[in-house]
C-alpha cells in the first residue's frame, strides 16, 4: 500500500476533530477494559462501566488511511467516551482487518467484536450501532445485513449515498478537472497505478488553475459536480450566498486539502481491492447535473465574471470519451455497499452537518429515498447541525442525538424529540460537553446529483 504525504495527514485531523476537545470529565463509575484479536488479525477494545445500564453501543470508526495507525476505537472523543462510561453505557469496537475502504473486513470484525462482549459479559438488553463518516456507512450496513441484532442506529455523518453513487459522484468532479483544466489531460482518474506521483501532478494542476480567473470558476465548476460547500472552517460563519468569490476560495481548499486525496489517490486503494474500476460516467448529462447541482448560482457567477462560456465547457464535458466501469469491480461495490431501504423494522437516526465537503450533506437525501421507496420512511430521522467541516459535531450535540434515539428506542414514537430546539436545548443542558453552542438547525438538502441504490440493480 502506498503512503500519502505528510501534508496530507490534515485527512486524520478532519475524521477525528472532535478528540482534540478533551474535557475535564472522568467516569465516577469503574471501567472493566478488554482488549484482544479476532481471528483475521483486527483489534477489539470494550468497555463496561460498573453499574452496566445494560446498553451496549458498537461503534464504526472510520476512513483509515493506508499506512496509518489502526487502532481498534469505541467511541469518537473522550469527553463522549467519559459522559457515556459515567451514565452505564457499555462501549466496544474494532479495528477492522485493513485501513482503506474496509466495508468488507469492517462488517464481520464489528459482529465479531459483539459476540466477543456477549463472551465476555453477557447479552445486552439494547445494541445500538453507531459511527462516524466510513463508520457511517457501515453503521448503515450493519443494520441491513443483521437487523436481528441490533436496537437502533445512529449513523453520523455517514457516506450514506452508498458506495457506487458515491464513488460515481467523485468521478464526475475528477472528469471535470481532467477535461478542462491545463495540464488534466496527464491525470489519471480511474485505473491508477501510481497514486503519490497522480495527486501531485493532480494538485500542481489544481493550484495552477487557482491563479486565475479562469481557473477559479472552472474549479467552482468541477466542485458543482460533487455538490461541495462553500464553507469550509467551523470557526467563521458562512459565507453570503453571493459570496461567490470566498465560496470558491473554501472549495479549493476542500479540493486541495481533503477531497483531491481520496480523488487522485485512495481511488486506487478501492480498484486494488475491487479488482478494477467501479465507477462510470456513461450516459451522463452534465448540463443536467450542473443544474441540480447546489453551487449553480456561483459557477455561472464566476464564470461571467471570468468571460468565460459555461455552455461551451459543459459541451465539452458531454462530448469527452466517457469512463466504464469495469463489471467484476462493479459488483464488488455493489456488495461494499448499495442500501435497500430495509431498516429491519428498528429506528434510525442519522446526523450531518450542513458544510460537509468530504461527505457531502445530500448522502442524507439518498439514504430517506431508498428508505422511503421501501416503506420505512417513520422509522427514519435526519437532523442536521449548521456548521462547516466533516463531523464536527460538539460531545453535546452527539449525546443529544443519541438521547433522542434512546428515547425512540423507550416510547416506540418519535414525539418532536428530534426537532432543532429539542436537540438544541438537550444538548445545551449538558454543559461543559458544549465546546461551541449547540447548532442543530431545520434544512432539507437538495438531491443527491448521482444516486444509486438497490433499485438501480
Amino acid at each position: 500500500m502506498f503512503r500519502v504525504k505528510a501534508r496530507h495527514a490534515v485527512i486524520a485531523l478532519i475524521l477525528a476533530v472532535a478528540a482534540a476537545s478533551a474535557l475535564p470529565i472522568t467516569a465516577s463509575a469503574s471501567v472493566n477494559t478488554q482488549t484482544g484479536t479476532l481471528s483475521d488479525g483486527a483489534t477489539w477494545l470494550i468497555e463496561v462501566p460498573s453499574p452496566w445500564n445494560g446498553t451496549l453501543l458498537l461503534y464504526s470508526h472510520g476512513y483509515v488511511v493506508p499506512g496509518s495507525s489502526n487502532p481498534a476505537r469505541d467511541v469518537r472523543d473522550a469527553g463522549t467516551r467519559a459522559f457515556l462510561l459515567a451514565n452505564g453505557f457499555a462501549l466496544a469496537g474494532s479495528s477492522y482487518a485493513h485501513a482503506g475502504w474496509a466495508l468488507q473486513e469492517a462488517i464481520p470484525d464489528q459482529l465479531a467484536t459483539l459476540d466477543t462482549f456477549t463472551a465476555l459479559f453477557g447479552a445486552p438488553t439494547r445494541t445500538i450501532a453507531w459511527g462516524h463518516s466510513l463508520g457511517g456507512i457501515i453503521t448503515a450496513e450493519l443494520l441491513q445485513r443483521a437487523p436481528g441484532r441490533f436496537t437502533a442506529a445512529l449513523p453520523m455523518c455517514g457516506v450514506l449515498a452508498g458506495g457506487v453513487g458515491t464513488w460515481n459522484q467523485a468521478l464526475d468532479s475528477q472528469f471535470a478537472i481532467q477535461q478542462l483544466l491545463p495540464g488534466g489531460s496527464a491525470l489519471h482518474i480511474v485505473h491508477i497505478t501510481s497514486p503519490g506521483s497522480n495527486l501531485n501532478n493532480a494538485e500542481g494542476v489544481i493550484f495552477a488553475a487557482q491563479q486565475t480567473a479562469a481557473g477559479r470558476a472552472r474549479l467552482a465548476l468541477a466542485s458543482a459536480l460533487g455538490d461541495l460547500p462553500g464553507w469550509v472552517d467551523p470557526a467563521s460563519p458562512e459565507p453570503a450566498a453571493t459570496d461567490y468569490t470566498t465560496q470558491e476560495a473554501n472549495q479549493f481548499t476542500w479540493i486541495t486539502q481533503v477531497d483531491a486525496p481520496f480523488l487522485f489517490a485512495l481511488r486506487a486503494e478501492l480498484e486494488f481491492r475491487a479488482g478494477g474500476n467501479p465507477s462510470w460516467n456513461s450516459g451522463v448529462n452534465y448540463a443536467k447535473q450542473l443544474a441540480n447541482s447546489i453551487d449553480l448560482p456561483e459557477v455561472q457567477g464566476l464564470y461571467q465574471a471570468a468571460g468565460l462560456n459555461l455552455d461551451a465547457d459543459i459541451a465539452t464535458l458531454n462530448a469527452a470519451p466517457r469512463v466504464s466501469a469495469d463489471d467484476n469491480a462493479l459488483a464488488y461495490l455493489e456488495q461494499n455497499i448499495v442500501f435497500n431501504g430495509d431498516l429491519g423494522g428498528k429506528p434510525v437516526l442519522t446526523m450531518h452537518t450542513t458544510g460537509d465537503g468530504l461527505v457531502v450533506n445530500t448522502d442524507e437525501q439518498a439514504y430517506r429515498s431508498v428508505v422511503n421507496k421501501a416503506g420505512n420512511g417513520p422509522l427514519l430521522r435526519e437532523v442536521f447541525v449548521h456548521r462547516a467541516g466533516h463531523c464536527t459535531f460538539t460531545p453535546a450535540e452527539t449525546v443529544a442525538a443519541l438521547q433522542a434515539l434512546i428515547s425512540r428506542i423507550n416510547t416506540g414514537h418519535w414525539a418532536g424529540v428530534t426537532d432543532p430546539g429539542t436537540l438544541n436545548a438537550s444538548a445545551t443542558a449538558l454543559g461543559p460537553l458544549n465546546v461551541a453552542p449547540a447548532s442543530f438547525i431545520s434544512f432539507e438538502p437538495a438531491q443527491f446529483l448521482r444516486p444509486f441504490d438497490s433499485n438501480n440493480l
